[in-house]
C-alpha cells in the first residue's frame, strides 16, 4: 500500500511540476511578445492546464497526507515526504495568492463554461498594467516550478529510504 501511494504521489508531483516548468520554459520567448499577441497566446492554456492542475496538484495534495498517515513517523521516508508535501503546499499557495488573481482578471470577459467557470471565478483579480501582470504571472510560475522540483526531489528521496 505504501509503495503504491508513494509512486502515485511521485507521479502527481511530477505532473504538477511539469505544468509549472512548461510555463517557466516559455517565459523568455513570451517576453518578446506585444500585449495583443501575449494575451492571445494565454488563452491556449485553458482548459488543458486547468485539468492537469486539478488532477496533478489536487491529487498530490490528497495523496501525500494519506501517505504520511501510513508511513512510520520519525523515519527518513516520513520526513522527506513531509518536505515534499511542504514544497507542494507552498507552490499551491503561490498559485492562489499570486497567479490565480491574474488569471481571474485576464479571464473575466472570456466565456468559460463548466468546472473552469467556477474555478476561475474563485477570485476577482483586478486589471493592472499588462506588463506588470505578465511579470507576476510568469515569475510566479518560475517560483512554482522551483517548488515543484524541490517537492519532486524530496519525494524521490523518500522513495529511496
Amino acid at each position: 500500500m505504501v509503495s503504491i501511494l508513494s509512486v502515485l504521489a511521485l507521479f502527481l508531483i511530477a505532473v504538477t511540476m511539469g505544468l509549472a516548468l512548461a510555463h517557466a520554459l516559455e517565459f523568455p520567448g513570451k517576453l518578446r511578445l506585444d500585449e495583443r499577441t501575449y494575451r492571445a497566446v494565454q488563452t491556449i492554456y485553458y482548459p488543458g492546464f486547468t485539468l492537469g492542475g486539478l488532477v496533478g496538484e489536487f491529487g498530490a495534495l490528497l495523496v501525500l497526507p494519506v501517505l504520511l498517515l501510513v508511513t512510520p513517523s520519525g523515519t527518513g521516508r516520513f520526513w522527506w515526504t513531509v518536505a515534499a508535501f511542504g514544497f507542494l503546499a507552498l507552490g499551491h499557495a503561490t498559485y492562489w495568492v499570486v497567479t490565480h488573481p491574474v488569471n481571474s482578471a485576464w479571464l473575466k470577459d472570456t466565456d468559460i463554461s463548466g468546472l473552469g467557470a467556477a474555478f476561475f471565478s474563485a477570485s476577482s483579480g483586478k486589471e493592472a498594467d499588462w506588463t506588470q501582470m505578465r511579470n507576476v504571472w510568469e515569475y510566479s510560475h518560475v517560483a512554482r516550478a522551483c517548488l515543484g522540483a524541490a517537492s519532486l526531489v524530496s519525494m524521490a528521496l523518500a522513495l529511496s529510504r
